[in-house]
């Protein structure tokens, strides 16, 4: 039998035969592992402390590796990533569960029946104005209109006299870009966005003015509010031209990485160390401009294979 230094030691990619442990296979097998680690006499006592706010972290963390995993990793590590993500979910309604508030087929159920309403072109196609298949334009229409429908019909709120809010339902917990993007496309639905690419272009001046007063001002306050206000609008601006501004600074977060890599290396291969020594910021700037010639040249930036 395997002692607990054994397990230690096992490689992190080895198939453990679950079956002798009595799980089942598939999705029902990690339920039962979690049922196991949740079990009052035989369980782990970090994953019975566990509370929905203390999983939270995690949540965030596998997400973010899922995504990384997407940019950096192989199928091998993506798999990986969506393991560890998909435990989240299971612990999660494990908990909920035990409150005795819904379990995992009710969350499959949810998920199962709103997207087979939200397809009707697939999974009613009888409905289909002359047999037509819709475009993916009118796909997306109907998507929306489904979707606003879905809203209207919840249970009504408990103040009757409460306006409206177009804005419901979009998490705080977004990215604070991606937020934003959500945050005016939903205004726009009720009519409150520019109607050209020359209202926002004409925001952004204003908006820049505005900070370059605050900046003079030497007002910190004003400073943030100012600077916040032109990234909201740089996000409009980016959607009226089919943007996403989301990905795209994660592209030029990723185009710095693969530039000041190249800076480092040359630093290196000149034996200096810029944490350590006085580099010429001219010399930095020359590896920096090699690097967007690399690029420009169509060649590998990365030699290497180092990030």
């Amino acid at each position: 039998m395997p002692t607990p230094d054994d397990a230690r030691d096992t490689a992190p990619d080895t198939i453990e035969d679950h079956r002798r442990h009595g799980l089942r296979d598939g999705l029902d097998g990690l339920r039962d592992l979690m049922n196991r680690l949740l079990d009052d006499e035989r369980g782990c006592p970090w994953d019975r402390e566990q509370t929905l706010e203390s999983l939270r972290p995690y949540l965030l963390e596998e997400t973010h590796e899922v995504l990384d995993a997407l940019d950096r990793g192989g199928p091998d590590e993506h798999r990986h990533e969506l393991g560890d993500l998909l435990f989240q979910i299971v612990f999660q309604v494990a908990l909920q569960e035990r409150a005795g508030n819904f379990d995992l087929d009710g969350v499959i159920e949810g998920i199962r029946s709103k997207l087979i309403r939200r397809h009707p072109h697939v999974f009613a196609p009888e409905t289909l104005p002359d047999g037509r298949r819709p475009t993916l334009a009118e796909v997306n229409a109907q998507w929306k209109a489904i979707k606003a429908r879905e809203r209207a019909r919840r249970p009504a709120r408990a103040d009757r006299r409460a306006a409206p809010d177009p804005l419901a339902g979009i998490p705080r917990s977004l990215p604070a870009l991606q937020r934003a993007a959500r945050l005016q496309e939903r205004a726009a639905t009720v009519g409150f966005d520019w109607p050209d690419l020359a209202g926002p272009r004409a925001k952004i001046d204003e908006e820049l003015r505005e900070l370059d007063e605050a900046i003079e001002a030497g007002e910190l306050h004003r400073v943030r509010e100012e600077l916040g206000d032109l990234l909201f609008v740089l996000v409009r601006f980016a959607s009226k031209l089919e943007v996403d501004a989301e990905r795209a600074v994660h592209g030029t977060c990723k185009k710095f990485e693969t530039r000041f890599a190249h800076v480092m290396r040359r630093c290196h291969e000149r034996g200096l160390d810029p944490a350590r020594d006085r580099v010429a910021l001219e010399l930095l700037d020359q590896f920096w401009d090699e690097a967007k010639q690399l690029r420009q040249g169509g060649a590998d930036e990365n030699p290497s294979g180092q990030p």
